[in-house]
């Protein structure tokens, strides 16, 4: 009869159930990532709730032959942004951006004739170049970018006065920052600048030719996968 004391064995049975266990995940680690999954790690989706402030513009149009002052002033309101990004590497990230915003442009001096408050929806496609700082701020990775596409001006049919839909050059800077939550979910604050052209609804009397900008601040959630 072998004489082996209880501690030793066991320990001799915990180390046979912790040796496999230990070339299964040796096993693993030593498995690479495949290249979809690497790409995934790339990709995240946000959705930001941002305010929309319209700055006012102002020119002169030639109605019947008179000159005619026009002052547009847009209104303010809230709208959701939606981004996907890819990251490559902290200095080299892309983006495509989706914004939604329903507002009145309203056109002074014509009051509610021959057109006065043009509702619309307004939507914005535009694709950019993102980097991402090396070095966090109290967890808060920052972030700055920018780039162009286009803003989709659509009256609406209630709202609208029968004018045409029209679309714009758009060009747009973005900072801000992104807060990790846990592996997968993050927190994001940002504020974006967004430049074109006003819109005139293929309407000659509603040409004013002036750039003007808006301003959207926001703050939202992000996805990384």
């Amino acid at each position: 009869m072998l004489n082996v004391s209880r501690p030793s064995w066991v320990r001799n049975v915990v180390l046979c159930l912790l040796l496999p266990a230990a070339g299964l995940t040796a096993n693993a680690q030593a498995t690479p990532q495949s290249g979809l999954d690497r790409q995934l790690s790339r990709l995240d989706i946000g959705v930001v709730a941002s305010a929309i402030i319209n700055k006012d513009s102002n020119g002169t149009v030639v109605i019947n032959t008179v000159p005619t002052a026009v002052n547009l002033h847009p209104g303010n309101t809230v709208g959701p942004l939606v981004t996907i990004r890819y990251t490559k590497s902290p200095y080299l990230g892309f983006e495509f951006n989706y914004a939604y915003a329903r507002y009145t442009q309203t056109f002074t001096p014509f009051g509610a004739a021959p057109v006065g408050g043009v509702q619309q929806n307004a939507s914005e496609y535009t694709f950019g170049y993102v980097a991402h700082f090396r070095r966090e701020f109290h967890g808060i990775a920052p972030f700055a970018g920018g780039g162009a596409g286009t803003t989709a001006f659509r009256p609406t049919p209630g709202g609208g006065e029968g004018l045409s839909p029209q679309a714009r050059a758009t060009y747009y800077y973005n900072v801000g920052g992104d807060y990790m939550l846990n592996k997968h979910f993050g927190a994001r604050a940002e504020f974006r600048q967004l430049f074109f052209k006003a819109p005139d609804f293929e309407t000659n009397y509603l040409t004013i030719q002036k750039h003007t900008t808006e301003l959207q601040p926001g703050f939202g959630f992000f996805f990384r996968f």
